[in-house]
């Protein structure tokens, strides 16, 4: 007699992740995969199991009635192998810590001082996970993550970097066309807006008092990498963050277009759930990032 064929684990844990954003472009990131894979995965899942698990749409994906009672069913089940994993992980010499920082501060700030923990910590294998989902969020396969947040999360540990502060930057042929009377922009001044951040520009024109043209023709991008590059392009202005685009100011790859900064309402935590804090690996690199990143008072 043939046997039913089996659920691959990796279907059902792509699916679980995918369930928890609702977002097939989130559970990618967190799993390094492409969407398309997350996407194809889930179909084959609902394939076999004869049931459609999502309802999809152009702009978002949502659980149906019978894929939230799967992931209801599945999310214990898979959080119990996920502590036998790490009980056994423990038992070994070497140690594994997962963070997950948005893409823009790892590749720019985290990752290119990354070599220092490792030398100092050769012990402890390091997994950088980037998703560059909104704000407020925490990710739960993660054991630390570096995020925007308005006030620390409760039921956290959460521990205060730095405030987000902006400044306008491009190229430096853009600046030389800025023109300025009786603080406000006269001039042509296309604006590059980061789709997180929609109001950023007019925040900051209301913190400075410098008037934006109220024709600028306006590039919205979803990723802070491609609004840098917008700018470096000579596209137009961009709200750039600070100091975590200091290499791009260091190489004049953009510029400064005003010294005034806008300071925004949320600050970058470093931030693990309660349990996972007395990992000592964890806690290793925790007491790294502090020393490393966090503002001085």
């Amino acid at each position: 007699m043939k046997s039913p064929p089996r659920s691959s684990l990796r279907g059902l844990r792509t699916f679980c992740v995918a369930a928890r954003y609702q977002s097939f472009k989130t559970a990618a990131s967190e799993l390094f995969v492409t969407a398309s894979a997350v996407s194809q995965q889930v179909k084959s899942l609902e394939e076999e199991l004869g049931l459609r698990l999502f309802e999809r749409s152009a702009r978002e994906v949502v659980l149906t009635e019978d894929g939230r009672a799967l992931y209801e069913a599945l999310r214990p089940l898979l959080e119990q192998l996920d502590a036998l994993v790490a009980d056994f992980r423990k038992a070994g010499r070497r140690k594994s810590v997962r963070i997950s920082v948005q893409p823009f501060f790892a590749s720019e700030f985290f990752v290119p001082r990354l070599s220092e923990f490792t030398a100092r910590h050769p012990e402890i294998d390091i997994q950088v996970g980037t998703s560059d989902e909104a704000s407020e969020k925490l990710p739960a396969e993660a054991d630390l993550s570096i995020r925007l947040f308005s006030k620390a999360p409760a039921g956290t540990r959460a521990d205060l970097l730095f405030p987000l502060r902006m400044v306008p930057a491009g190229s430096a042929a853009f600046r030389k066309t800025v023109k300025v009377k009786d603080k406000r922009i006269v001039s042509d001044f296309p604006l590059i807006v980061h789709d997180t951040r929609p109001k950023a520009w007019k925040e900051w024109s209301n913190s400075t008092g410098i008037a934006l043209p109220e024709d600028a023709r306006v590039t919205r991008l979803d990723s802070m990498i491609a609004v840098v590059r917008a700018a470096e392009q000579g596209i137009g202005a961009a709200l750039v963050p600070v100091p975590i685009a200091e290499q791009w100011f260091k190489q004049r790859t953009i510029v400064r277009l005003f010294e005034d900064e806008l300071v925004a309402d949320v600050s970058y935590y470093l931030v693990s759930q309660d349990e996972r804090s007395a990992n000592p690996a964890v806690d290793t690199l925790r007491s790294w990032i502090l020393e490393r990143f966090a503002a001085k008072p």
